[in-house]
């Protein structure tokens, strides 16, 4: 068994308690335990505490049993009082009630148009992804026809094309572009 930093108990260890054999369940077949009784009082006291409590019980008050003591009339006020609920703690509650199931809608609309925005936002990701797969493929497809060595021939033998001399060549410096606009023709140099 791992140690485990905690004491045994007595469920765990029966051997560790010192007298195993008054272990009481509750429900098994020992004797339930003897609940203790209500107070009996003398007859003639018993008699006048149930003739106070008959007129004390009604809608607001507390079943008196018999044998209890009565209560006073100003306690009996400040219970009721206490129990009863003003019109003003009502409202008080319905209001923060209905703000607290106004949040709750809010709160779930908003996490519905969250979730539909997520799913559209997938199916657009998916949407291009596939839109760049073929989009590749078309340009795959387009440059693996064209052969550069042929149009190179076509352009030199038909065409009586012939690469530029060092004369021929200008270099422009731009700055901070990536590209040249051309507004006007090349001024001949030389």
């Amino acid at each position: 068994m791992a140690n485990s930093n905690r004491p045994a108990t007595a469920r765990r260890n029966r051997g560790s308690v010192r007298n195993a054999s008054e272990i009481y369940v509750e429900g098994s077949t020992a004797r339930r335990l003897q609940e203790i009784p209500d107070r009996r009082y003398a007859p003639s006291r018993q008699t006048s505490v149930r003739k106070q409590a008959k007129p004390q019980k009604g809608p607001s008050q507390e079943l008196i049993r018999p044998g209890a003591r009565a209560l006073s009339k100003e306690a009996q006020k400040n219970r009721a009082k206490a129990m009863s609920m003003s019109r003003g703690f009502v409202i008080f509650i319905a209001v923060v009630s209905a703000a607290v199931l106004f949040c709750c809608i809010n709160y779930l609309q908003l996490k519905s148009q969250y979730t539909s925005r997520i799913n559209e936002v997938a199916a657009l990701e998916s949407e291009l992804a596939q839109l760049r797969e073929d989009n590749d493929a078309y340009e795959s497809q387009v440059t693996s026809n064209v052969d550069l060595s042929r149009i190179k021939k076509i352009a030199i033998g038909r065409l009586g094309m012939k690469y530029p001399s060092k004369d021929q060549t200008m270099t422009y410096t731009t700055e901070g572009g990536s590209y040249v606009r051309q507004y006007q023709d090349i001024p001949d140099s030389k």
